[in-house]
């Protein structure tokens, strides 16, 4: 069979020089892409999940959040305010007079808490209300009326101070979606429309039990949930939040898949930090939110700036971790170099320089090949006309073998490494 036709590479959904498209065809999905945004819970789940960060912390991580999605891709931070530490962090990062990403409180649905929000001056929280039948009974040995009864009574409280709630409505995923959760979200709507105050719906799958796919079934379908609440309350998609952890690896996907299907707030934490296996990583949700709005919202480039903050705070990234970790654009395989050399789109999504302000690399070992020692050249030395068969390429690749034979060596050589050895077959280097 003869192959017809030109080559493709589809420059429409891989440009390169920006992130891949994020394209569907259902008029339907793309009406509700056209409306998604960012949330941020790192001062929240973050900080709980992860250790208690110091005031100074909290304004740098709000300044880096700032940074990135100021535009209004991230539209709101949650902070705790139980502590005098919390009420400090809050009034430094109020003093910022950012519009986005708004500070607005996390609290129990309990008095004493949303009083800690009205003294804070806060126009808007996040209250949490278990809503499955597991923390119903066995959390607060109460029956459904007498949860949600408790629940309504605080939050008719705060929307008769004008305060925006978002209902969160913890452990969605296991929760009787129309035997319960759809007659508390409409008794909610009817407080909000009595106090003229938005009521907004947070849903954790706080176990990441969720499932992506619009064929899964209640209560663990993350599409069929949003879709049951949208249909039977006409509650705007700008009002629904997901927030998905990541106990079983599909938290990005259940975030994608709440924005298709009808929740405009995808609520995440720089790195995913968070209780047990985490969040939704905010910066491979920032990527993806470029992908399909564009980066007139977004600053990805303020992502390349996640490592060293967190670092210092003494979180160690693990070098596999995508877009911001050591190895996300090194290759250490020698196809993988020579593909690089030849063209950086072999191997390179987009360009990770224009699109993060992050530089592409290679690991030296004796599987990289002399590609990847050219590509060491031209990253470091500037020798951007030299060929993997050049003599001193050759020459400096034998002496990278025979030193891993001979020493039993299996890490990468460090740059510095990688000098001395070059300095012996390039004389004008060492000048």
């Amino acid at each position: 069979m003869e192959l017809n036709g030109d080559m493709k590479f589809f420059r429409d959904i891989y440009p390169f020089e920006s992130v891949p498209r994020f394209n569907v065809t259902d008029q339907e999905l793309r009406e509700n892409l056209s409306k998604i945004f960012l949330t941020d819970t790192t001062l929240r789940d973050g900080q709980q999940g992860w250790r208690v960060f110091t005031i100074d912390e909290c304004e740098k991580i709000y300044e880096l959040l700032a940074d990135i999605g100021g535009r209004g891709g991230i539209e709101s931070t949650e902070v705790f305010l139980y502590t005098e530490k919390d009420r400090e962090a809050v009034k430094r990062l109020l003093a910022y007079g950012y519009r986005y990403p708004k500070v607005i409180g996390w609290i129990r649905a309990t008095n004493s808490d949303l009083q800690l929000v009205i003294d804070a001056k806060l126009d808007e929280t996040v209250m949490l209300m278990s809503i499955s039948d597991y923390h119903i009974k066995y959390k607060f040995n109460a029956t459904r009326e007498e949860a949600f009864r408790k629940y309504l009574e605080v939050a008719e409280k705060a929307l008769s101070h004008g305060i925006t709630i978002r209902a969160s409505l913890e452990d969605i995923t296991r929760a009787d979606i129309f035997g319960a959760v759809i007659p508390f979200v409409k008794r909610l709507l009817e407080l909000s429309e009595k106090y003229r105050t938005p009521v907004k719906i947070k849903l954790p799958d706080t176990l990441g039990l969720g499932l992506p796919f619009p064929e899964v079934p209640l209560p663990r379908g993350i599409p069929a949930i949003i879709q049951a609440i949208r249909k039977t309350t006409n509650i705007p998609q700008e009002y629904i939040e997901f927030h998905g952890h990541n106990d079983f690896g599909l938290v990005v996907a259940n975030h994608l898949a709440a924005w298709m299907y009808g929740a405009a707030a995808g609520n995440c934490t720089l790195l995913g930090i968070g209780e047990r296996a985490g969040n939704c990583p905010l910066e491979i949700m920032a990527v993806h939110y470029a992908g399909i709005k564009g980066v007139n919202n977004i600053n990805l480039k303020a992502l390349s700036k996640l490592p060293e903050l967190f670092e210092k705070m003494g979180l160690k990234i693990i070098e596999h971790y995508p877009l911001v970790g050591r190895n996300a654009f090194r290759t250490k395989a020698g196809i993988h170099a020579d593909g690089l050399l030849k063209n950086p789109e072999v191997y390179l999504p987009f360009d990770p320089m224009k699109v993060l302000g992050l530089p592409y690399s290679v690991a030296i070992t004796p599987y990289s090949g002399r590609s990847a020692v050219v590509i060491w050249l031209r990253n470091y030395l500037g020798y951007n006309h030299i060929s993997k068969d050049d003599p001193r390429v050759v020459a400096v690749y034998n002496e990278i073998v025979d030193l891993f034979n001979k020493t039993g060596r299996v890490e990468p050589l460090s740059d510095s490494e990688m000098l001395e050895i070059v300095k012996k077959h390039f004389p004008e280097v060492r000048k």
